[in-house]
């Protein structure tokens, strides 16, 4: 986790109310403006029927990412939308991070790109996210 003196203060906020991925056992590895990593180590309780990673904690822990990346000011910002390609399935044991990339921001709008590798660093999947900025603020 990257030293809380230099982390913005609103995504510590964020995060500490983020109960899923506190369940999830997320780690937040990296929160700069426009750019996160985030990890975990998948679980047997995180398997679909037939034993790899469920591709909802996949979207999950990229989504979180997304969440960190995109949420750069006091303004509270939201998905607006997001699509995912999955690209290989993964185990349990095995360790999952999730890089997200701010590619554009305007007014409201941002697009942020996400990917996902495993431990050996190969592709998982790649995740991109659209967000709205609300009236809200933290």
């Amino acid at each position: 986790m990257t030293d809380a003196a230099t982390e913005p203060a609103l995504n510590r906020e964020m995060m500490q109310r983020d109960r899923a991925a506190a369940w999830l056992g997320l780690v937040v590895e990296r929160d700069d403006p426009g750019h996160a990593v985030v990890s975990m180590v998948v679980r047997e309780e995180m398997t679909n029927g037939f034993g790899i990673t469920h591709g909802g904690i996949v979207f999950a822990l990229a989504d979180t990412a997304f969440a960190i990346s995109c949420n750069e000011d006091e303004r509270v910002t939201v998905a607006a939308g997001a699509d995912i390609a999955f690209l290989k399935s993964t185990v349990p044991g095995q360790t999952l991070t999730a890089t997200a990339v701010r590619r554009t921001r305007s007014g409201r709008t941002g697009l942020y790109d996400v990917s996902v590798v495993d431990e050996h660093g190969e592709p998982v999947a790649e995740f991109r996210g659209r967000s709205i900025s609300t009236n809200r603020t933290f």
